[in-house]
């Protein structure tokens, strides 16, 4: 597995995720959150630096990711400091979810395509295995 489809595996698994809290469904957001805090960690310190290294010119669009991010574990640390009947839980939460689906698109749409383009599958394997996964 290369590091892209890697990434992208995991926005599906958060997708699933939404999909449970769209449909009322609150008890998934601690899992949300813990999903998040993992893929945002590989993406930072593994991910986006090599990116920047590679190619110059998607450092705004990782400049871009890095402040979404910013944004993302605000909301996350919010949340884990409610409980499901605060006011509030349920909207942060659908905010946090659109915030990371705009993300997402972003990043899939944009910088995945670049990614792929400068950088061959051996490298690309060889950053998965950095970010924690398996060839």
């Amino acid at each position: 597995m290369d590091a892209v489809t890697m990434l992208r595996g995991e926005h599906r698994e958060v997708e699933k995720l939404f999909k449970k809290l769209e449909k009322g469904d609150l008890s998934v957001v601690p899992t949300i959150c813990e999903e998040l805090t993992q893929h945002t960690r590989k993406e930072e310190d593994v991910f986006y630096p090599a990116v920047r290294e590679q190619d110059e010119d998607e450092t705004d669009d990782v400049l871009e990711s890095l402040e979404e991010h910013h944004v993302v574990k605000t909301l996350i640390r919010e949340l884990g400091d409610m409980s499901e009947g605060d006011e509030r839980y349920e909207a942060k939460a659908t905010v946090l979810m659109e915030m990371v689906r705009h993300h997402v698109e972003e990043e899939e749409q944009d910088m995945f395509p670049a990614v792929r383009e400068a950088m061959g599958r051996k490298e690309l394997q060889a950053l998965a295995d950095r970010m924690g996964g398996s060839s």
